[in-house]
């Protein structure tokens, strides 16, 4: 990726101009490794382009003890601090916010928490106001948001100064191209969070086939176009044309180009973002298309030996159709003594299809740490599909058969 000194400086802007709190003296509390693109540019390129000051801890310091981070927020004496994080660190946070532990917190202060880097699940950003509230966190403060390395790596966020928005939409029409909006309790029901509005850039919602750009409610790719989109990769003009060179066939009153395509798809409402998913990812089944993150969120609840944020949904070829593998890591806390693998299967499958309407090809309950993940700790499906593929996987049941060999 080739990422400009004006690229950074227009994204820190952007950042500043989009979520970060207009108050006297603002400061960041950050644990975001730098060598990842959200660590560099949203907590270090900002801070430094807009002259803030900055505190900093280490990864394995939020890693041994998520509460750090929470108490380093409510130490600072201004009272004006934002931070950023990926999702999973929120859940973190979470699990171990115990009413001891948040004894004495004030968290007031806490003006902005970027929520980004992976997918944003409204069950933890619930949470987290919930558990975070006695220590006197704002209902704003939490401000979802979508980015990208090719981006830098802000494009958008939801920071004004208000709940987090989470719109319901029905799961069947949504694998067909549509948002449209139902009760929360409806069957089918899918709940989306709203990522914002671009600051300081241009977001269309584009049907990749025809280049024309779709109205609200209609799911398509997400393109951007602005100062802080990269020139192009590393020595590859032709993934760099294909990406970066993006034309609207009836541009409007939008630029016609060129647009960075992001390989995502989205929908706007009501002047908001919704990301849905990646293209690359998505699962097609009996001419239906369905959303891995979806289906991996419903294994994970479906069973409490199924480790949380660590599962991999994929399809693989079929005859007439392509079939769904999922593949999920133990839950530790499930002593291997009293684990059912059939009893797993079952609560799985049964599950996906009561929710998606669709059979589950092969199901796969591995060893912690089998499943592969990004730099930035994203659930790499094509890398597990691949050592899936490729008889790779250290499965539970392997274990379990090679203990009770070594038993007699």
């Amino acid at each position: 990726m080739e990422i400009t000194h004006g690229n950074v400086t227009a994204n820190a802007s952007q950042l500043w101009a989009g979520w970060a709190p207009e108050r006297p003296d603002p400061e960041l509390v950050s644990w975001l490794p730098l060598f990842h693109d959200m660590g560099l540019i949203a907590t270090m390129a900002l801070p430094l382009v807009n002259g803030d000051h900055a505190i900093y801890t280490e990864p394995m310091a939020f890693v041994m003890n998520p509460m750090r981070w929470m108490r380093l927020i409510a130490e600072r004496p201004n009272k004006n601090v934002y931070t950023a994080a990926p999702n999973f660190a929120y859940e973190y946070v979470v699990a171990h916010a115990t009413p001891e532990k948040l004894a004495g917190l004030d968290l007031s202060g806490l003006v902005t928490c970027l929520n980004g880097a992976e997918p944003i699940r409204p069950g933890t950003l619930a949470a987290f106001a919930d558990a975070l509230a006695p220590a006197g966190l704002r209902a704003g403060a939490q401000a979802p948001g979508y980015g990208l390395a090719e981006a830098t790596v802000f494009v958008s966020a939801a920071a004004e100064d208000a709940p987090p928005k989470v719109i319901t939409v029905d799961r069947e029409a949504l694998t067909q191209g549509r948002a449209v909006l139902v009760a929360d309790g409806a069957p089918n029901a899918n709940p989306l969070v709203c990522c914002g509005r671009p600051v300081g850039q241009l977001v269309a919602i584009v049907d990749p086939e025809t280049r024309l750009e779709q109205p609200d409610g209609v799911v398509g790719e997400i393109w951007v176009h602005g100062p802080n989109t990269a020139p192009g990769y590393w020595r590859n003009s032709e993934r760099s044309q294909d990406v970066f060179g993006g034309r609207l066939a009836k541009p409007g009153d939008l630029p016609e180009g060129p647009w960075m395509r992001t390989g995502d798809f989205g929908v706007a409402h009501e002047g908001g973002l919704y990301v849905t998913g990646r293209i690359k990812d998505l699962v097609i089944v009996d001419g239906r298309n369905h959303y891995p993150q979806d289906i991996e969120l419903t294994t994970e609840e479906a069973h409490p030996a199924v480790r949380p944020d660590h599962v991999a949904a994929f399809a693989v070829p079929g005859g007439e159709t392509e079939l769904l593998v999922i593949v999920a890591e133990r839950n530790r806390r499930v002593p291997l003594a009293r684990l059912d693998l059939a009893e797993v299967e079952n609560a799985v499958r049964g599950a996906v299809n009561v929710e998606h309407e669709m059979s589950v090809h092969e199901f796969v309950l591995i060893e912690p740490g089998g499943v592969a993940r990004t730099s930035s700790g994203k659930i790499a499906r094509a890398a597990t599909r691949r050592r899936y593929l490729a008889g790779e996987l250290a499965t539970t049941e392997a274990k379990l058969a090679a203990r009770a060999a070594a038993r007699g």
